[in-house]
């Protein structure tokens, strides 16, 4: 009996917790005297072991048994014990949100790995297995790309070698099945490192667009040509019941999963799931086109609650409605479930809103953007030009969705004011946007009533508004890219591109913003510090294996007293 992959430390709240693992066959997993039976799918086992009863802010030793035998850790594992961090009041007021996206597996190849250099991750997970426990991270969010389903390292490319004769219309060089998908996932999680901290530092993810193919769902065009692949739907089926196994499950509370519809289905079917989960992707990838009729269990956006914080990571990739006008990052329901989420009742210090593409990007590409959506809408040779440079240029961010980027600022302006009395109607100190997509990193500070009365942001006592962007964490930056960032950020050019947004959403939206760190490039992890209303954002470049080297560090708010009791977190500097 073989643990293949994991143990992944998932969603956890006060008493309890998900950890997900994938075994070489079926059997029961027992985690803390919690267990589950695996499910199979094409021949494959998974378990998610709901683990209840724990003590509030307390750090949990566990170990992972399969059919009663101890299965993690691996005997003479150098690594510390893999624990379960539960949150409590004490460990409520500070934060540390650990986060990146864009993380090509690690190369065997000299050469290759030379290309790609260090992997931010990978060096980040060394340094934390030498460091206290009081000094780990609370939540490590991974923003998209995960895994590359379109660009195939060596290992890869040989691992499907020799399929044609099953599969003759399948692509040689891109990743097809779920049995390969399953490849890719082992490849990325099994670094000794990295699997380590997942191990013991819970972790939410969202995929973007290479964890199913480059460019997915930018628009409806997009759609009709792929989908005239013969072998695009097994890729699209084999992504998206991927992901949910591997990563949507674990973003779900305890309470979600259990409600879940589609968990219940699985949890219920006789032997393989396959085709359960097939019929199931093909709804999820149908919803995209239509929108109005998804059913509440599609919705991959979700929430954890981190005591005075709150974290909504948004769908921005799957949930998308591009077949319709107006285009939306994701359909009006799933936003209003967002609105409702972040404006919640429960005093918090900080709003924290995750999705792979940035909301704010260089005011020239932001200004870009909105005027293709503009022109793409225009019948003729003008808007097959404009589609052709959406394609061309990967001009599918928010700002390409005017009627979400607005929607994101009503979010957002609602969530910095005050709302009646009391304790909890102080509205948060910070709200802060996580992406990664771009292949370069910045800090960006936004003022959300550019467009009419209110606060400003820079205000005494205002809610401050910031883009923090970061990506890769390991992949390659083109020369060329580096010079277009640079020059994107031009405030002068910026002034010339600003009238092509007159009439559309991103235009309408009300809201103005400045780079204040950045472009930096290379291979960077970021963190968000977190304490009491106080709010900190570092990025890091790894010198070596272990080691990482501060690029930049940014103050969101002004830097008032701590907040006084134990550190759930405290900063890690670099050595």
């Amino acid at each position: 009996m073989t643990l293949l992959l994991g143990p992944v430390l998932r969603h956890v709240d006060d008493t309890s917790a998900l950890i997900w693992v994938q075994t070489d066959r079926a059997c029961r997993v027992e985690v803390l005297g919690c267990a589950a039976d695996t499910i199979e799918v094409m021949g494959l086992h998974y378990a998610v072991v709901v683990v209840t009863g724990l003590e509030p802010d307390s750090r949990h030793p566990y170990e992972v048994h399969l059919d009663g035998e101890r299965a993690w850790p691996r005997p003479g594992s150098p690594f510390p014990p893999s624990v379960i961090p539960t949150r409590g009041p004490a460990a409520d007021v500070r934060q540390r949100i650990v986060f990146g996206s864009c993380r090509y597996v690690k190369l065997a190849d000299p050469k290759q790995a030379r290309r790609y250099g260090l992997d931010a991750l990978d060096a980040y997970a060394t340094r934390l297995a030498t460091l206290p426990a009081q000094e780990w991270p609370s939540v490590l969010p991974l923003l998209g790309d995960q895994v590359y389903a379109d660009e195939l390292t060596p290992q890869t490319r040989r691992r499907i070698a020799g399929r044609g004769e099953r599969h003759p219309d399948w692509p040689d060089d891109e990743i097809v099945g779920f049995e390969e998908y399953s490849g890719l996932y082992r490849d990325t999680w099994s670094d000794p490192e990295v699997r380590w901290m997942l191990s013991t530092v819970p972790t939410a993810m969202i995929f973007d667009d290479h964890d199913v193919r480059d460019d997915w769902n930018t628009s409806g065009a997009w759609r009709a040509e792929i989908a005239r692949k013969p072998w695009w739907r097994d890729r699209v089926r084999a992504g998206l019941a991927s992901y949910w196994i591997y990563q949507h499950l674990g973003n779900l509370t305890p309470d979600e999963l259990a409600a879940d519809g589609d968990w219940q289905a699985v949890q219920a079917a006789d032997g393989d799931v396959w085709p359960l989960l097939a019929e199931r992707a093909d709804r999820w990838d149908a919803e995209t086109g239509r929108g109005a009729d998804r059913h509440k269990d599609e919705r991959f956006s979700f929430c954890w609650e981190l005591g005075r914080t709150r974290l909504i990571v948004i769908d921005s990739r799957n949930g998308r409605i591009v077949e319709s006008v107006p285009r939306r990052m994701v359909s009006d329901a799933e936003f209003d479930w967002i609105t409702e989420r972040a404006l919640a009742p429960g005093g918090i210090d900080h709003l924290v809103l995750g999705t792979s593409v940035p909301w704010l990007l260089p005011q020239v590409i932001s200004d870009l953007q909105a005027a293709v959506e503009k022109a793409g809408d225009r019948p003729g040779r003008i808007g097959r030009a404009a589609e052709f440079l959406r394609q061309e240029a990967d001009l599918e961010h928010w700002p390409a969705f005017g009627h979400s980027f607005a929607r994101m600022a009503d979010l957002v302006r609602a969530a910095s004011r005050s709302r009646g009395t009391g304790p909890d109607a102080t509205p948060p100190a910070t709200v802060s946007v996580l992406s990664g997509d771009v292949h370069h990193s910045y800090a960006a500070v936004a003022d959300v009533h550019a467009g009419g009365p209110g606060p400003r942001d820079g205000a005494t006592g205002g809610t401050r508004v910031h883009q923090l962007t970061c990506s890769p964490v390991h992949n390659v930056v083109p020369g060329f890219m580096r010079v277009l960032f640079r020059v994107a950020w031009s405030r002068a050019i910026a002034r010339v591109t600003t009238g092509l947004t007159r009439g559309t959403g991103a235009g309408r939206a009300g809201v103005a913003w400045a780079r204040t760190s950045g472009p930096l490039f290379g291979n960077l992890i970021a963190t968000l510090e977190l304490d009491g209303r106080r709010a900190t954002a570092r990025f890091e470049r790894p010198r070596t294996a272990s080691t990482l080297d501060t690029a930049a560090e940014v103050a969101l708010t002004p830097q008032a007293p701590a907040a006084p009791g134990p550190v759930a977190g405290a900063a890690v500097g670099s050595p």
